[in-house]
């Protein structure tokens, strides 16, 4: 932890002494203490990870001595000691290539790296833009002149550079068989333009490109930032030294189209927003009108999002434009890491398996490798050596070096043995009072943490670990609290239909509540996870009751007679019938939902988990075939007209503003007759109540 102080201050001899007349002259403006004696104040970035100061020449502010010193400066006067001015100037990002597309989506339009790879690949498709699979951030004299034209036209010249800007090309291994990611064709199409033609989430991203494309052919944003340090001397006797800077943005530039966003905790999202300064000059006063100290505690290393993956994979070389969502859809898949939130969390399987890695394969895992197998590549590629004699080497090892690196086939055939599995998959925690060692491992059944180390198993004592809590947070503390709560959990009852107890128990996928034990019954004892807003301390017997009457019957479809169940699953609440099911919103409809609405439920369209329906896009009327009303929506594969229960996709020659009520029964239509072809039901729509 450390602490510094923040003062608003205003132009003026004594404290409030300024004329609010005066203008820009009296603009208060806010400072942050720098040094304290002459010694720079300590910030997040002069701690090592042991919490302490990476060097002895600063000075570490406490709480007490914060607020010992925001009552010695009360009252103090301020004279500017410096003014420092210099030129600002901000150049615009290079145009798209692969990776910058899939950190840019990410952080402008909060998509995946692979939805943002299925919009571009959607766009190309349709010749809204330029191949998407590129790591070339060069632009053909085409696409500059395209880019000049609609600057000039939409934005003026007084943004128009006077020649094309080119960008040189920073990504290791580089192949340049395509030009940047652009609006394709020899004039841009406005994003309103495309944005009538394709789904939201394309005509999003061809924005995310129109802009940049034209931002990167515009002028530099320049202005000037100004850095103020006022001094003064404590009642107690203090020399403290504040400073505040500001930014004057003279002339916007590429700003007026585009500006590229940064992830969390990188240095260039620090830069200044555009903030005024009053006119002071070195000597002239100021006071202080508030003066507030705050406190700090260093923060770790964010975590990988998808962005900051792809900008670190291409900074190493690892993977091609076209591998970048796979790499992160794969590591995903196989349970390597998960998400919490927009962070890329690694579970414990992705430790053994780094540890197998690392310890067997270390050449093949080094961040090298695929640079140097692309260098080898291009080589082949070249003719300078030969595919064949390289994959030998590769695969059975080679006497060059003395035999020291053996191939891909000795390392998997004959040293597979030599892998300690529990080795590789105990990670110490740490050790009791008692000095048992107390280590967290990856079992079949997935992670857990034992106390103690005996071959025999019987004789550690084990739980599990749930699987939302990220390895860092598993504390020694924390594997203790796990260990000591009693494999039987707590008991909250009777179960008045079999007698046995009830218990509250905490489990790999969270707390729940079972009956009996497995002892006490032939079968799988009954069990049922908690709600949300339940928690294993305060649950009663009546909550667990209630529970354990899921899943519950709530009526039967009068259509077709199939019953229609609600439960609680893994993935939260959701309402089944046959084999179709619905998502429900809260896990409080599980006991409330009526038939009624289940049918409604059941009538809408299946969506991807944790997705909202969608607004139409356009209400056409009643469908005077079935009664139910007709509506336009946006799809993932372009718009569409639905009735609730058939959808149909609009034509070529079909578009959301010109379609009406008797093209969208037509359509409708069609769409029946040929489900009904294929020997497909179709499910009742929801008739519109005639009043």
């Amino acid at each position: 932890g450390y602490w510094d102080l923040t003062g608003t201050f205003v132009p003026g001899g004594t404290k409030g002494s300024a004329d609010p007349a005066a203008g820009e002259q009296a603009r208060p403006f806010t400072a942050q203490l720098v040094e304290l004696d002459g010694v720079r104040l300590a910030r997040g970035a002069d701690f090592g990870q042991d919490g302490r100061p990476k060097r002895d020449d600063v000075t570490v502010l406490d709480g007490a001595g914060a607020a010992s010193l925001v009552d010695d400066l009360d009252g103090v006067p301020y004279e500017v000691r410096s003014r420092e001015s210099k030129p600002y100037r901000r150049r615009p990002a290079a145009p798209f290539i692969t990776s910058t597309y899939q950190q840019e989506a990410g952080r402008k339009l909060g998509v995946s790296a692979s939805m943002a790879m299925r919009a571009a690949q959607g766009l190309y498709e349709k010749g809204f833009i330029t191949y998407m699979r590129t790591d070339s951030t060069t632009l053909s004299d085409t696409a500059i002149s395209a880019a000049r034209t609609m600057i000039r036209e939409r934005y003026g010249d007084a943004v128009l550079p006077d020649g094309p800007r080119h960008y040189a090309n920073k990504v290791k291994n580089a192949q340049e068989a395509h030009e940047a990611i652009r609006p394709a064709g020899d004039r841009f199409r406005h994003p309103d333009e495309v944005a009538t033609q394709v789904p939201k989430s394309e005509a999003a991203a061809y924005e995310l490109i129109w802009k940049r494309t034209l931002a990167s052919q515009m002028t530099d944003c320049t202005g000037d930032t100004v850095q103020l340090r006022l001094g003064a001397t404590s009642a107690g006797g203090r020399d403290v030294t504040f400073s505040a800077s500001g930014t004057v943005i003279t002339h916007r530039g590429f700003r007026e189209v585009y500006e590229e966003g940064h992830d969390a905790g990188d240095a260039a999202a620090s830069d200044d927003d555009e903030r005024r300064l009053p006119p002071l000059e070195p000597g002239d006063a100021a006071s202080a009108t508030a003066m507030e100290a705050e406190g700090h505690e260093t923060q770790p290393p964010s975590r990988y999002t998808e962005a900051s993956l792809v900008k670190r994979l291409e900074e190493l070389g690892v993977g091609r434009p076209s591998t970048y969502a796979s790499i992160i859809g794969t590591i995903q898949d196989r349970g390597y890491v998960w998400k919490k939130g927009s962070a890329l969390v690694p579970s414990f399987t992705a430790f053994s398996v780094v540890n197998v890695l690392e310890g067997h394969f270390p050449n093949l895992v080094d961040y090298a490798f695929t640079a140097k197998m692309e260098d080898d590549l291009d080589r082949i590629a070249g003719g300078a050596e030969e595919a064949v004699p390289w994959l030998g080497r590769f695969y059975f090892g080679s006497d060059d070096d003395g035999g020291a690196e053996p191939g891909l086939k000795e390392k998997v055939s004959s040293r597979l043995a030599d892998i300690d599995a529990r080795a590789v998959n105990t990670i110490p925690l740490g050790m009791t009072e008692d000095a048992e060692p107390v280590v967290a491992r990856v079992g079949k059944f997935g992670p857990y943490v034992q106390m103690g180390d005996s071959e025999d198993a019987s004789e550690n004592t084990t739980a599990s670990i749930p699987d939302d809590i990220p390895p860092d947070e598993l504390t020694l503390d924390k594997a203790l609290e796990y260990l000591s709560q009693p494999k039987e959990g707590r008991v909250l009852g009777t179960d008045p239909e079999t007698g046995m107890d009830i218990y509250a128990k905490a489990g790999r996928f969270g707390p729940f509540v079972q009956v009996g034990l497995h002892d006490e019954q032939d079968d799988k004892p009954k069990t049922a996870s908690l709600f949300q807003t339940m928690s294993l301390e305060r649950v009663t017997l009546e909550d667990a009751l209630q529970l354990l009457s899921l899943p519950r019957t709530v009526g039967v479809d009068p259509a077709d007679g199939e019953e229609i169940t609600v439960q609680n699953g893994r993935y939260g609440p959701y309402l089944k019938k046959g084999t179709d099911s619905r998502s429900l919103e809260t896990e409080e409809q599980l006991f409330s939902v009526t038939l009624d609405e289940a049918l409604v439920i059941c009538a809408q369209p299946t969506r991807r988990r944790g997705q909202t329906a969608a607004a139409p896009l356009k209400e056409l009327g009643v469908d005077p075939d079935t009664g139910c009303a007709v509506v336009v929506k946006d799809g993932r594969f372009g718009p569409y007209v639905t009735d609730g229960s058939v959808n149909a996709s609009l034509r070529k020659d079909d578009s959301v503003e010109a379609i009406d009520l008797d093209r969208a029964v037509e359509l409708l239509r069609e769409r029946r007759a040929k489900l009904e072809g294929q020997g497909k039901k179709i499910k009742p729509c929801k008739k519109v109540e005639s009043k």
